[in-house]
């Protein structure tokens, strides 16, 4: 069974069977394993040896192996895992790999793999961080943003689920690999785009979070302002400035919280997991109160139930699948970057098992979010869906500092996980020598109010249509690419020497540093998706129909389009590359 998993590269414990890859050792036998073994180190010098012959270093090595050849031969035919570099006699890492022998360019402590005592992340940790992310005002707005556009509460809610249901896949095959090999979601790239082509993909990801980033830290500022006291909102700061889009005192509210969350950013990756892990129990019981509130004014959910659809048969589908891309869309982030958090997972079941809870927890929170606002109707006479709005207005210190509490963790708790880690890994994985995760988290925060938050969340269409949809067509072409690569030509085994190396005769290396069929991949995934975009934001008047459901459905056609293209491409150039290798008989 063991040998099984080992083989398929799905180790019940990433830690202890992880060396048994193929690929991610530095030792290799040949064809006839009995007369000769080949010692390859990450640049790919090899050192031949007889069977009747052994230096010191490589003694030093078998003896820290096993020493015998008895134990060589009870190991997995072919491999040999030894204790030290065979070129620097340096030590190897547990995972087979020697760090010394890294490019310093490619790498620091935030970009090489995780060590045992790192992977700390339990299944629990994992659920936590879902909830911390899934528990605030943007998803608050999922459903009800699809019943404003005509659907019933029911239908709302299951476009939602069926959204998550469908990204646990790639959410389950893009962890794996973090947790198998203890790798980011950079350096993953470096296997499918090259050394440095793998900017590419990490700086659009970076992109998407900086314009997330902004959105969320926007959200928490709004719960600032609308919390002030009325004659501070009333004031002459609250009028908006038409070149600012805003007023100089939401703005400012804006910025108090966007320094907030730095001071939680600091601490890394394990203050970030501490955070997710005792903030969620928090707001469950917050959104719990919310949604017993609201029951109990209300009467019951007599009224949300009541909701029925505003569309016809036709229209509910041609409305259904551009919202069914938008959810997903709306964690295709987290989805394309889960490596940055599933390689600190303990094992793979702990990364599994963490994130299957995602659909449940998205059906349950939307539901809380469209009970709530349709019973404000009957409580206050009126439609409020903006949880924010609705705190102000029901009014009292202990509601507002519940509030305050309530809107500022579920905001930070969403904001740092989902929006930071990815953009700071990008610009360490850019220049590992200036940047450190504090550092690329600061630019990050920079960059999002540069994109100007309060623009994107003016309306439900552009949020949904310009925002979530257009930002899937960067995303789902990596993905595929990604995907593609790791699983279909890499067959989920990966030299992590040659992910941190520059030597042209590196696995990863192609050409100058970069891979042409992953980059003419990409560029085919996200064209088609061009003219429907341009159109959406207005800037073509007319196209044809059928880039009208190519940019509704961008996400599932730009990542089937670059994974295809990819895929063909990739294993044409590997039979060239093998029929060229032939010995001439």
């Amino acid at each position: 069974m063991v040998s099984s998993c080992i083989s398929l590269g799905l180790h019940p414990h990433p830690h202890k069977l992880n060396h048994h890859s193929l690929s991610s050792l530095r030792f290799h036998t040949k064809a006839k394993p009995r007369h000769h073994v080949s010692f390859t180190a990450s640049s790919h010098k090899k050192f031949n040896i007889s069977s009747g012959s052994l230096s010191d270093a490589q003694h030093r090595s078998l003896k820290h192996s096993g020493g015998s050849d008895h134990n060589l031969s009870s190991r997995r035919p072919g491999v040999i895992r030894p204790r030290f570099s065979a070129m620097t006699g340096s030590e190897v890492d547990d995972s087979g790999y020697d760090e010394s022998q890294f490019d310093p360019t490619l790498t620091n402590e935030d970009l090489k793999p995780t060590k045992p005592s790192q992977r700390t992340f339990s299944w629990l940790d994992m659920s936590s961080l879902w909830i911390g992310l899934v528990v605030g005002v943007p998803t608050y707005y999922l459903a009800g943003s699809l019943v404003d556009l005509g659907m019933a509460w029911w239908q709302g809610i299951a476009t939602v689920v069926a959204a998550n249901l469908i990204l646990l896949v790639p959410l389950f095959l893009t962890a794996q690999p973090g947790t198998m090999y203890g790798i980011s979601f950079p350096v993953l790239a470096r296997s499918s785009f090259g050394i440095r082509g793998a900017h590419i993909p990490t700086l659009l990801r970076a992109l998407v979070g900086c314009g997330w980033y902004g959105i969320e830290t926007w959200i928490g500022g709004e719960a600032i302002f609308l919390l002030l006291p009325a004659h501070i909102k009333n004031s002459a700061l609250s009028h908006t400035l038409p070149w600012l889009g805003t007023s100089p005192l939401e703005f400012s509210c804006f910025i108090v919280f966007w320094l907030a969350q730095l001071c939680i950013v600091w601490r890394g990756m394990d203050g970030i997991r501490k955070l997710e892990k005792y903030a969620a129990p928090v707001l469950i019981t917050l959104t719990s109160c919310l949604l017993v509130w609201s029951y109990v004014k209300a009467g019951g959910f007599g009224h949300m139930l009541s909701l029925s659809s505003k569309l016809t048969s036709a229209q509910f589908w041609t409305l259904f699948f551009p919202s069914l891309t938008a959810n997903i869309s709306f964690w295709a982030t987290l989805a394309l970057n889960i490596p940055d958090f599933s390689r600190f997972a303990k094992s793979q079941t702990d990364q599994i098992i963490g994130q299957v809870g995602l659909p449940v927890f998205m059906g349950l929170f939307t539901f809380v979010g469209l009970a709530v606002t349709s019973s404000t109707s009957i409580i206050f006479g009126r439609v409020i869906s903006n949880p924010i709005q609705l705190l102000g207005q029901i009014g009292g210190l202990a509601t507002t500092l519940l509030a305050i509490l309530g809107i500022s963790l579920a905001t930070i708790t969403t904001n740092i996980a989902a929006n930071v880690v990815a953009p700071a890994n990008a610009l360490v994985n850019l220049n590992p020598k200036v940047f450190t995760f504090g550092r690329g988290a600061l630019l990050t925060a920079v960059l999002g109010i540069v994109c100007q938050p309060w623009r994107l969340l003016k309306s439900s269409e552009s949020f949904v249509y310009t925002w979530l949809i257009g930002y899937s067509a960067l995303l789902g072409p990596i993905g595929g690419i990604v995907l593609a690569d790791y699983y279909l030509i890499k067959k989920m085994k990966l030299n992590i020497g040659d992910l941190y190396s520059l030597s042209a005769s590196g696995e990863y290396y192609y050409s100058k540093g970069y891979n042409a069929a992953a980059v003419v991949a990409l560029v085919a995934g996200i064209i088609p998706v061009v003219p429907g975009f341009l159109h959406k934001v207005g800037a073509l008047s007319k196209i044809s129909n059928g880039f009208d459901v190519v940019y509704d459905n961008a996400l599932f056609f730009s990542f089937i389009v670059a994974g295809f293209v990819y895929w063909i491409i990739m294993s044409r150039l590997r039979r060239k590359q093998s029929s060229s290798s032939q010995p001439l008989l």
